[in-house]
């Protein structure tokens, strides 16, 4: 264990940037398809560098590669060769890495000292999210647990040979899957350092209807999920469910809430209006109370969202 771990022990808030894909569709960017943002690695990886760059100028401690929607299946889907496929995954890393090199390398001393060297995390999305269909959101799709490691081995081990500090396992909404990913950890990358959050519909399931509970003991149980958590689920599930989870481990954990819209797999749209009940600051500084440390914002919230809980936090 390394450079996770030394974080979450030396700070009492880690915070994490925010959306990409749909912080890139408000800045006029066409993210429809199967490959959502993950089309821009191909077509202009500038746009994802510079939005990392904002996300670290806003205070972001943990950044996330760009990695959640490309996966090597999807991308031979798309075209691409199994090679131009890892090499995609890897410039994922690539561009999280300059960006962080970029930002660090220009703030003053002053800054630096006042927050901690950003860590680059891998981010490994669900099978769902290759199936782009919002199951994301239902977890209803069942493989076998070595399909799903077959799934996803070839992306965690792009993601770590390329140098992420850490991975960032998110949206998971299946229990099977979060089974397969959890040994697959334990069995293929035993020194890796990670964090697993899951999506839910309700207070008190993750999104295909298994207890909280239940994946909160499978990741007490892991020596590589260093914390857990909650996100791209409404504001509104997460209380109950970070007292559930802090009943089954004492892990610190992981909250970074969607905007409190439905997205429709269907149109790939989000419905319905953000819940403008609190803000992202006043919900992190109350699930803090729960045990949250790594806080952040996920889909349609935006780096002036993630600048406003830095500025907070640090004073």
């Amino acid at each position: 264990m390394g450079k996770f771990k030394d974080l979450l022990e030396g700070q009492d808030y880690i915070i994490l940037d925010g959306a990409l894909g749909t912080e890139l569709e408000k800045r006029g960017y066409d993210v429809s398809g199967k490959l959502w943002s993950a089309k821009y690695l191909l077509e202009n990886p500038q746009v994802i560098q510079d939005l990392h760059e904002t996300y670290l100028q806003a205070g972001a401690d943990i950044l996330t590669t760009s990695s959640y929607q490309a996966t090597v299946q999807g991308l031979e889907d798309f075209g691409l060769s199994e090679k131009v496929a890892l090499d995609t995954i890897t410039l994922t890393v690539d561009l999280a890495k300059a960006a962080r090199d970029k930002v660090w390398t220009e703030l003053a001393d002053a800054d630096k000292n006042k927050r901690p060297y950003p860590l680059i995390s891998g981010d490994v999305g669900p099978y769902a999210a290759y199936l782009a269909d919002g199951s994301e959101y239902t977890g209803a799709y069942d493989l076998g647990q070595e399909d799903y490691k077959n799934f996803h081995r070839p992306r965690i081990q792009t993601l770590l040979d390329a140098g992420s500090d850490l991975l960032g396992i998110e949206t998971i909404p299946n229990v099977n899957e979060a089974k397969a990913l959890i040994d697959l950890l334990a069995t293929e990358f035993s020194q890796v350092e990670a964090y697993i959050s899951f999506t839910a519909q309700d207070n008190a399931h993750i999104s295909d209807g298994t207890s909280i509970e239940e994946v909160a003991a499978l990741c007490d149980a892991s020596q590589q999920v260093l914390a857990l958590g909650i996100n791209c689920s409404a504001p509104r599930v997460f209380d109950g469910l970070l007292k559930r989870i802090r009943q089954v481990t004492d892990k610190p954990l992981v909250t970074y809430p969607n905007s409190g819209e439905i997205y429709d797999g269907a149109t790939q749209t989000w419905k319905s209006v953000p819940d403008n009940s609190h803000t992202l600051l006043e919900n992190a500084l109350l699930w803090h109370q729960s045990g949250a440390k790594v806080v952040g914002g996920c889909c349609r919230t935006s780096p002036e969202d993630i600048a406003y809980l830095a500025k907070a936090i640090r004073g």
